[in-house]
């Protein structure tokens, strides 16, 4: 597969040795030659050098090939723009996907419609989980940190009582896994819990904070 990358600050060079590393086909581009000392002394992919809203750049940078389009510069608006500009005159290149810096433009990216990623909201939400809780874990956040996957270790006042119990009256909550001993099992609403398990679950915020304070809880007030 080939992708292009657009900036090559340290997201973007980041971005784009992951994908080098991977076994992808990359091309950076970047307005500034200097940006490229930020990628990996490993990286062997393509860098391009030109301001990314000309046509000369962006068919240097082969872009109408390309399986995917990431916009990462450090510019909110840029990246909206290119973005924008690469929809409009590459038609059959459907993945576009926009990096957002500052969460207060969130709203203006996504009136272009295409998919973002914050690092800043995503990286924030990560860090107050582990803030507010460090047992209950977060392992992935889909979108920008609306919906989650947590691993919450299971106390000894809640053996015995089972994941429906556990989960009643918290919300937007789902049981995705349950490892007990280093093996993992997709299980049923009535299996009982055992202190020490792990139980991995899918949940909003507001969900989350319902199940945290829910763990506080003795069994008598279940």
């Amino acid at each position: 597969m080939n992708f292009v990358v657009i900036g090559c600050g340290r997201f973007g060079a980041e971005l784009a040795y992951r994908l080098f590393q991977n076994g992808y086909q990359v091309v950076v581009v970047d307005s500034a030659a200097s940006a490229f000392n930020r990628l990996h002394p490993d990286f062997r992919g393509r860098t391009v050098e030109g301001d990314s809203l000309t046509a000369e750049t962006l068919a240097r940078a082969s872009v109408e090939k390309a399986d995917g389009v990431a916009v990462a510069t450090n510019s909110d608006i840029m990246n909206a723009v290119i973005g924008h500009a690469i929809r409009s005159h590459y038609p059959d290149v459907q993945n576009v996907i926009l990096r957002n810096y500052d969460p207060a433009m969130r709203d203006m990216l996504e009136a272009f419609g295409m998919q973002i990623i914050s690092s800043t909201s995503w990286g924030a939400e990560r860090m107050q989980g582990l803030l507010i809780d460090p047992s209950f874990h977060p392992v992935f956040s889909a979108g920008n940190g609306e919906v989650g996957m947590y691993e919450m270790y299971i106390p000894e006042k809640w053996e015995a009582l089972t994941i429906a119990e556990l989960l009643n009256g918290c919300g937007k909550v789902v049981c995705v896994a349950l490892t007990r001993a280093g093996r993992a099992e997709l299980p049923a609403p009535d299996a009982k819990l055992v202190a020490g398990d792990v139980l991995t679950v899918s949940a909003t915020l507001e969900g989350v904070n319902a199940l945290r304070e829910k763990l506080k809880q003795g069994k008598q007030e279940a």
